[in-house]
């Protein structure tokens, strides 16, 4: 068990996750269902032999922590896999429940200890195999052409994975719901800036060249937007935003809200899709997105 801090919370818990699950117990002090759960998570964390870490976060004394993970009420519970939230609970929960939720998001047993001695426990695909996961994203979209919600996973994955054209011919028979399908849009902003990334040459040239307009010009909005989809274009999701926050923050409106319709798009591409949760559980938030929604709000409406 660690206690973690905004200082060490990148390092603790987004990269820890990406080797191993990490459970993050949201907890204060003088609260009495915190004192009855916590033993309980640490004899759990002991019991599974390293499945997943424990973390402990002081809701008191680290308030932005908590908010970005919009925490309610404590104790709160949240489950990090590869960078981002993917279940939660609040409350004491017993032991076979706390046993039964991680049991849904972990490796099992065998599966854990053969990733460690580096046997081989089935010939099978694992669920996260890339063309495992393209192939169902793809026959979703063929079974419901319909579903917008999953030609967006499958558009998204196409372009995290770098196959443009085939993202382009998977996004084209949703274009004429573009107006209606504010995620389609966001899929659509972010092949423009991959094709306007395309057009500038070598990216660390034309982000120089930008950074070079912008110093002259503080308000040089068109060199502000061109640097935030070269970055779009690379997938640097949070300095883009930054870069088109200083165009909200200096000129709200500018070329028909541009900025701020971008910065939506972010928010839409990198947001985790949704988890079911059972009754009186919490939706986990991604921290970042929660974040960024926070400072997009404040300025919009300052």
């Amino acid at each position: 068990m660690i206690n973690v801090t905004a200082a060490n919370f990148e390092a603790e818990v987004i990269e820890a996750s990406m080797a191993v699950p990490v459970l993050v117990d949201f907890w204060a002090p003088w609260c009495g269902p915190c004192k009855v759960i916590g033993p309980l998570l640490e004899k759990v964390e002991n019991d599974y032999n390293g499945r997943f870490k424990l973390v402990k976060i002081d809701s008191d004394q680290e308030q932005e922590l908590s908010q970005a993970f919009g925490v309610r009420s404590i104790p709160t519970c949240v489950l990090m896999v590869a960078g981002k939230p993917v279940d939660g609970f609040m409350g004491a929960v017993p032991e076979g429940q706390l046993k039964t939720f991680l049991d849904k998001h972990l490796p099992p047993a065998d599966v854990f200890e053969a990733e460690i001695t580096g046997e081989t426990v089935s010939d099978a695909p694992p669920e996260n195999d890339p063309q495992v996961r393209r192939d169902g994203l793809h026959q979703a979209v063929l079974q419901n052409p319909e579903d917008d919600d999953a030609r967006f996973a499958y558009v998204k994955f196409l372009l995290l994975a770098g196959e443009l054209a085939e993202a382009r011919t998977a996004l084209e028979p949703a274009l004429p719901r573009i107006a209606l399908a504010r995620r389609i849009d966001s899929l659509q902003r972010w092949i423009s800036a991959i094709d306007f990334a395309a057009q500038q040459g070598p990216a660390n040239a034309a982000i120089a060249g930008f950074d070079a307009k912008i110093a002259a010009t503080k308000r040089d909005f068109d060199a502000r937007f061109g640097r935030a989809k070269m970055l779009m274009a690379a997938q640097t999701w949070t300095d883009a935003m930054d870069e088109l926050l200083e165009i909200l923050m200096r000129d709200k409106a500018w070329s028909e809200e541009l900025a701020r319709k971008t910065f939506i798009a972010i928010l839409d591409i990198i947001e985790p899709p949704p988890v079911k949760v059972a009754d009186g559980q919490i939706p986990p938030v991604d921290p970042v997105v929660a974040t960024y929604r926070r400072r997009l709000s404040s300025v919009v409406l300052s």
